[in-house]
């Protein structure tokens, strides 16, 4: 791509949602023939990038990435206060092995207290509504802080994690937040994210060893069962085959499932 190119893109995402909608479809198109590296170059080029990271292996395969090649793009993670501890030991190990440090953004105390005043600490076991709720206040509002000022943010979601993101595109315009999301390992299946973590020695989660293949905060995730899909252990407990936690859904979606779904009896 020339400087040209990057320039006449740029134009387009300046609060223009059809503009940026075109920008997205092209840039969806220009990623599909591009390596990972190439990918998160262009995507920087675009425009200020953020890359929110889970910790998970597929994010660590793209902060490996930013590290190495040395890219301008931010890395930031949600640091929800309920996450597993090797997790939280996971960032400080990455920072330090790729000489770089990971933003972390948390909650506000007064919104978790507000929660739990309503809900109880871990109402979310009790009703879909409640788990929303407890991802808003946890995950939600602490990405939009993340988020604020990006124009271009960069995610580890890959089409074979679950049925509802099997249609994953490699950048799409998120009308609600007014930004590009690229998704620049969609088309990478888990054996190729495991072989490309063992080629380059990428450090990552133990609990991936022990049966966790996604890993949120430690509450709402188990281990899966042999043939379960890669997110059958996220919010294990409620019905609807499409959980998610809203960073990766409109919120009027969010709410649909909500609405939905029941929780099932039973929890680890």
């Amino acid at each position: 791509m020339t400087p040209h190119d990057v320039i006449e893109l740029s134009a387009y995402g300046e609060g223009n949602t059809i503009r940026s909608a075109i920008l997205a479809a092209e840039l969806d198109r220009k990623l599909a023939n591009l390596d990972l590296a190439e990918r998160l170059s262009l995507a920087s080029d675009v425009g200020h990038a953020v890359f929110t990271t889970s910790l998970g292996i597929e994010d660590q395969v793209i902060t490996a990435a930013i590290g190495t090649h040395r890219l301008p793009i931010e890395v930031s993670t949600l640091q929800t206060g309920r996450l597993f501890k090797e997790t939280v030991e996971l960032i400080s190990e990455t920072e330090d092995r790729y000489d770089m440090t990971i933003r972390r953004f948390y909650p506000d105390e007064d919104d978790i207290d507000a929660y739990a005043a309503k809900y109880g600490l871990n109402g979310f076991y009790d009703s879909v509504e409640a788990r929303h709720a407890c991802c808003h206040v946890r995950k939600l509002i602490p990405l939009a802080k993340a988020l604020s000022g990006a124009q271009v943010w960069v995610t580890g979601l890959r089409r074979g994690q679950s049925g509802n993101r099997a249609s994953t595109p490699f950048a799409e315009y998120d009308a609600e937040r007014d930004l590009i999301k690229v998704n620049p390992l969609a088309d990478w299946d888990i054996e190729t994210i495991r072989a490309h973590v063992a080629a380059e020695a990428i450090p990552v989660n133990p609990l991936h060893a022990r049966g966790y293949p996604s890993i949120g905060c430690e509450p709402c995730t188990r281990a899966i069962k042999p043939g379960e899909p890669e997110r059958a252990g996220r919010w294990w407990w409620e019905q609807d085959e499409k959980r998610e936690c809203g960073l990766h859904v409109p919120d009027s979606h969010a709410s649909e499932s909500a609405d939905q779904s029941t929780p099932i009896n039973g929890r680890m």
